[in-house]
């Protein structure tokens, strides 16, 4: 993979890899999928003690049912997108250079149970970040939908046919904004990020249980 340019103020996410040039095919529908307690476990932050991203190579394990949900969702024809808020660097914990490592190890992982992330996107900013460059308001820190949209453009995407699954209210209610159907994982470890307030279309613990219920709802 290229070295990457750092996200900026106002730019839509980071792509990992490249999605390149708008695609004229088919819209195809899609599942974008949050990163950390769906597809990987959290870890204790060492200020908080609270469940957060991973900000280590080692510290990366996948949820024991991911990578299974991820597939069965591959294989009924949905596109799976990562959209993922990781704005550790903007708040000087870690380098970019980490967190695009950390993320390549939870991808090598998937790819090691059979499972393709065919894209990502990751919004590294945050609005009281301590970096030039990555500190401030952006298009597409979640609950903001910039990533999904960005993503749908380029890939020729059906957000109405999609869904976004996610552990948290921002994963919600970025999906409800681009318009696509919502999965709220019920990930213990994330319970901190969730007040009750939104209405996802459907609840599961794991993304093997909301891919049963996606698939069901689809009819496939």
């Amino acid at each position: 993979m290229s070295e990457p340019e750092p996200a900026r103020k106002g730019r839509i996410g980071l792509e990992v890899p490249p999605l390149g040039a708008e695609r004229g095919d088919t819209p195809r529908p899609a599942v974008f999928l949050d990163r950390d307690g769906v597809l990987n476990e959290a870890v204790p932050d060492p200020a908080s003690g609270k469940p957060e991203s991973p900000l280590r190579v080692e510290d990366i394990q996948l949820i024991a049912t991911a990578a299974d949900g991820a597939r069965r969702l591959a294989q009924a024809g949905y596109v799976l997108v990562c959209v993922s808020n990781q704005p550790a660097a903007a708040k000087g914990k870690v380098s970019m250079e980490e967190l695009l490592a950390v993320h390549a190890r939870v991808l090598a992982l998937l790819a090691e149970e059979g499972v393709q992330i065919e894209a990502s996107r990751l919004c590294f900013h945050h609005p009281d970040g301590v970096v030039e460059g990555l500190t401030g308001e952006c298009d597409c820190r979640k609950p903001a939908p910039g990533m999904l949209v960005e993503a749908a453009r380029c890939m020729s995407l059906d957000v109405g046919a999609s869904w976004m699954v996610g552990d948290t209210d921002t994963d919600i209610e970025a999906g409800q904004a681009a318009g696509a159907h919502t999965a709220l994982i019920e990930y213990p470890g994330s319970a901190h990020k969730r007040e009750g307030k939104v209405r996802p279309t459907l609840r599961a613990p794991d993304l093997a249980n909301a891919a049963g219920k996606i698939l069901g709802e689809a009819g496939k």
